[in-house]
């Protein structure tokens, strides 16, 4: 049986410096019809004022724009700070001064919400993301200011009905319950927070009710197949691609998602499930 449907990449980045549309014409070549394009910081200088951010989401926006004009993809977009910009922002303005350093790098991130709210409010972005807290050894001031202005995000989200792509650590079984825990808390609908890079397993089990963004990649296929019918309401797949020129195909190439659902088709995930994965859950999560 040949998959014909929609086919949505749920994290995609472009960059103009990078294949770009050439990234976006393979995966449309291949079957894929509409991505979600998160944006990237430039990690190097990440922007340290409010118009600084609104600067830098725009070229995410523009870039969205003419994926849609040229390519003829359906594109959805996701604003927001990345924790590792957070994280190494904290640590070098905290090394300079330690008490204007913590609020510089706090009120920095509150730009950077606020600067993607006003393209969320313009119709011009879907999203908040991806916010979270950082995957490797952080200091404790660091993780506990990451936490709280997670929360803060959450209340956000849940007060304005916007959804939220989240970036945390990997593999720990605390994880999913600790979000979960922090959303209802706030108020947000679980379905509304998804996790980015999300471990295969899509049981509720295992995602407490949040919505899973599938890292579909070697040995992925198994794991979803063996746990799909416990899901509480689906799942996304992306590839979480960077169109990094020094980096071909990091992390997964542009083409992984459209040739993984064919092959999900192949094992015997049902049709539905993945017009549900595809479709049906976007416009449940991000709206039209």
């Amino acid at each position: 049986m040949t998959y014909d449907g929609p086919i949505l990449d749920n994290h995609f980045h472009l960059n103009k410096n990078g294949r770009f549309l050439d990234a976006a014409r393979d995966f449309q070549r291949v079957g894929g019809t509409d991505v979600v394009l998160v944006h990237c910081p430039d990690f190097s200088k990440p922007p340290e004022t409010l118009d600084g951010h609104r600067t830098a989401y725009s070229g995410t926006v523009e870039m969205a724009e003419q994926v849609r004009k040229e390519i003829g993809l359906g594109v959805r977009v996701v604003l927001g700070p990345h924790p590792a910009a957070f994280a190494h922002q904290f640590e070098r303005w905290v090394s300079e001064d330690e008490e204007s350093g913590e609020e510089r790098a706090t009120t920095n991130y509150r730009h950077s919400i606020d600067a993607a709210l006003e393209f969320i409010n313009e119709g011009k972005a879907h999203a908040i993301g991806e916010v979270g807290r950082p995957h490797w050894p952080v200091s404790e001031r660091v993780l506990e200011l990451s936490n709280l202005l997670l929360d803060e995000t959450m209340h956000l989200a849940a007060q304005e009905g916007l959804p939220l792509q989240l970036h945390v650590e990997g593999e720990s079984e605390e994880t999913y319950p600790d979000l979960a825990q922090r959303a209802i808390k706030q108020g947000m609908d679980l379905v509304k927070l998804v996790r980015h890079y999300a471990p295969p397993d899509v049981s509720l089990q295992s995602t407490h009710g949040l919505t899973p963004s599938v890292l579909i990649g070697k040995g992925a296929i198994e794991k979803v197949m063996s746990t799909f019918k416990q899901s509480s309401h689906g799942f996304f797949l992306e590839t979480d691609y960077m169109d990094d020129l020094r980096r071909p195909g990091a992390v997964l190439g542009p083409k992984t998602v459209p040739r993984r659902t064919q092959q999900l088709i192949d094992a015997g995930l049902p049709e539905d499930v993945l017009w549900n994965t595809h479709q049906d859950l976007a416009q449940r999560v991000y709206g039209e």
